[in-house]
């Protein structure tokens, strides 16, 4: 008896706490499932203690949209007209007049010696008396020379072209008037042929300033060739009309001393 008094009598609990107990934990489990499923399928919902970060926002521009442009119905396209090159004249040059020889005669249109007096100048009172036989006229006189003649030399290119060598062969010179001064622009034409090689140049005077003011120059070839009186050169007035001289023959060499020929007119009347 006074053991069992001793001891303590540990009694069970109550099932219904227990089952209450039980029931509280199902319902906390469930509840905190569905937070988590509903944080789970969105982030950014305010049962979530910690939410992401708001998402930049997408920078939008605005669609461009084009405006066709469209011509009058009027409208008539008007042609262009390039502007052209206006030609520069090139100078001219005026040549000396020639002397003309004329004839006096008598009414019965017979040569006769004549007397011809200078009016006495009140600055000069010297009296001149000059006399002048005249010869007698025919119905055809004799036609006038040429106003020029040619002086043809023959030397190497070199003297001129010191880097063509004797791969270098032309005609070359100069037109001057008596006093040797240039002459400008006068015609010149070189004809005929070197070997089987047919030439037919035309050039002016004064165009090329490395044989003097008047200078001209034809190039036949890259090397010289002979010919003898094949070729020929002529000089004629501005308008390559009139000629001033007769065809003036030239032989070549095939020899690179000789290889240009030199043709210099000078004015005689």
């Amino acid at each position: 008896m006074d053991n069992f008094d001793m001891q303590t009598v540990k009694r069970p609990l109550n099932p219904i706490l227990w089952n209450i107990a039980t029931i509280v934990v199902l319902i906390g489990t469930l509840a905190l499932g569905i937070l988590f499923l509903d944080i789970f399928i969105s982030p950014t919902s305010s049962l979530n203690p910690f939410p992401p970060p708001p998402a930049p926002t997408l920078l939008q521009f605005p669609t461009a949209t084009i405006t066709p442009l469209s011509l009058p119905a009027t409208w008539t396209p008007s042609p262009t007209v390039a502007p052209s090159e206006t030609p520069t004249p090139r100078p001219t040059y005026t040549l000396e007049p020639s002397f003309t020889p004329f004839y006096l005669t008598t009414q019965e249109n017979t040569p006769t010696q004549t007397e011809i007096s200078t009016i006495t100048s009140t600055t000069t009172p010297i009296q001149t008396l000059i006399t002048t036989t005249l010869a007698t006229p025919t119905a055809s006189p004799s036609p006038i020379g040429m106003a020029f003649a040619a002086t043809v030399d023959y030397i190497a290119s070199t003297t001129y072209h010191p880097d063509s060598g004797c791969n270098w062969m032309g005609v070359a010179g100069q037109v001057v008037d008596k006093n040797n001064s240039p002459i400008l622009y006068l015609s010149i034409r070189l004809g005929g042929k070197v070997g089987d090689q047919p030439i037919d140049f035309r050039g002016l005077s004064g165009t090329e300033p490395t044989y003097g003011q008047s200078g001209f120059e034809f190039v036949l070839g890259i090397k010289p060739i002979a010919s003898t009186q094949s070729l020929w050169i002529q000089l004629f007035d501005q308008q390559d009309i009139m000629p001033l001289t007769d065809k003036v023959y030239l032989d070549s060499f095939e020899d690179c001393a000789k290889n240009l020929i030199m043709v210099r007119f000078k004015k005689v009347q």
